[in-house]
């Protein structure tokens, strides 16, 4: 019996998310089936986060054990060859027994990607999130400064999940700027449900003046989710890479 590691990247627009579900087609079960034909076997595929409906990965890794005989370098190709084009095996190898994509992971990075302009997006819209008010970018920068830290993370945490703490540590949030074009890049120990899409939500009120950057410090201890910034959508989250 073998263990193997896969990083994946995929494009989650016609998915419903990660996880499998009896009434929406899963990046999960598409691979899955993918390497049941590979190998014969019946594969579970056991993934390091569960991304929602419409969000996409380049570093996504997931584990799953098997008996087959093909080389645990060779299941990346094996494996392409029976999935579609917006999913892709980028890298697989043998891992001990013991490792557990979920539970063993440190750590990972999401991106998140706005376009700021107020004229009509026809190109990208699957992969940004178009905001056509002009956006202070000095004070969102201030504001990531405030997340960055050990906190109970509440305020920035969708109902629905089934956690037992909401205490996480981020490490890095930084955000860039080209043109029109926005990239905010968060790095943590782990991630509430919908957290980083509501830390988003939250960076974007800031820069239109409708949160103030002093404010953050006061919305994170008050644990109270109404007082944060809206959810935003899935289509610009990207799961960028997981620690070890």
């Amino acid at each position: 019996m073998k263990n193997i590691k896969l990083i994946i990247e995929y494009d989650g627009t016609k998915y419903g998310g990660w996880q499998k579900q009896n009434n929406s087609k899963t990046i999960q079960e598409t691979i899955e089936k993918a390497l049941s034909k590979s190998t014969g076997e019946v594969i579970e595929l056991i993934g390091c986060s569960r991304t929602d409906a419409g969000v996409h990965a380049r570093g996504m890794v997931a584990n799953f054990k098997t008996s087959s005989s093909i080389p645990p370098e060779k299941f990346r190709e094996a494996v392409n060859r029976n999935l579609p084009d917006d999913i892709a095996i980028i890298k697989s190898e043998e891992v001990a027994l013991q490792f557990h994509s979920r539970y063993s992971c440190k750590g990972k990075t999401y991106s998140y990607t706005i376009i700021n302009r107020y004229e009509k997006l026809a190109i990208g819209k699957d992969y940004a999130y178009q905001v056509r008010d002009k956006l202070d970018i000095k004070s969102m920068e201030k504001a990531c400064d405030f997340f960055i830290g050990r906190h109970d993370f509440s305020a920035f945490k969708s109902s629905g999940s089934s956690v037992k703490t909401s205490i996480r540590t981020i490490s890095k949030l930084h955000l860039t700027q080209n043109d029109e074009k926005i990239e905010i890049y968060v790095s943590a120990d782990g991630f509430l449900y919908n957290m980083v899409r509501i830390i988003v939500g939250t960076l974007i009120e800031v820069g239109k003046g409708k949160i103030r950057v002093d404010d953050i410090k006061s919305i994170i201890e008050s644990k109270d989710r109404s007082k944060a910034g809206p959810c935003v959508k899935p289509n610009g989250l990207i799961l960028e890479k997981v620690f070890y």
